[in-house]
């Protein structure tokens, strides 16, 4: 997109004009990669555990938060996740349509009790939903709960308290 649009706005310019425009789009481009590590930097975290094994999962508690998710990142830390809270209890439905990296997710009860977990591939639109209504969602670098034998009814410790 970014080379293309360099593309349409070289053909026939004037030196200094295509300075300005390329200069612009770059600020653009720039601006929209900051924003996404911006808005990861500003998620409160929270140490979880699945058993034994420790994570820092970023909270996404407020509408954007959760509308944004884990879209545009290029990577997740081994240790890390995104811990999704919803107000109240229901069918959660999930897709990976902007999201790159691949995930597994744990839909949870209010006493962390994991219901159902779903593997999910990147930039797919597929729908993968808890099977009972829920309030907490966690999400992982695909395969981190099979690696660690965390399975459906296990509990998740360190959660937040729901009201």
């Amino acid at each position: 997109m970014f080379v293309s649009s360099m593309n349409r706005l070289l053909q026939g310019a004037e030196p200094v004009f295509l300075f300005s425009k390329c200069l612009a789009l770059f600020t653009i481009w720039l601006g929209a990669a900051g924003t996404v590590a911006a808005q990861s930097a500003a998620l409160q975290t929270i140490e979880l555990y699945a058993g034994m094994h420790r994570l820092t999962a970023e909270l996404a508690v407020e509408p954007d938060q959760r509308a944004q998710g884990l879209m545009g990142r290029q990577s997740l830390a081994e240790q890390r996740g995104m811990l999704f809270v919803f107000d109240r209890p229901g069918v959660q439905c999930f897709w990976m349509r902007n999201t790159l990296v691949p995930l597994s997710i744990a839909f949870l009860r209010d006493d962390g009790s994991i219901v159902n977990i779903e593997d999910m591939e990147p930039l797919k639109s597929d729908n993968h939903c808890s099977q009972e209504p829920v309030r907490l969602a966690l999400e992982v670098n695909q395969g981190w709960f099979a690696a660690r034998n965390v399975a459906p009814d296990m509990v998740i410790r360190g959660l937040p308290t729901l009201r």
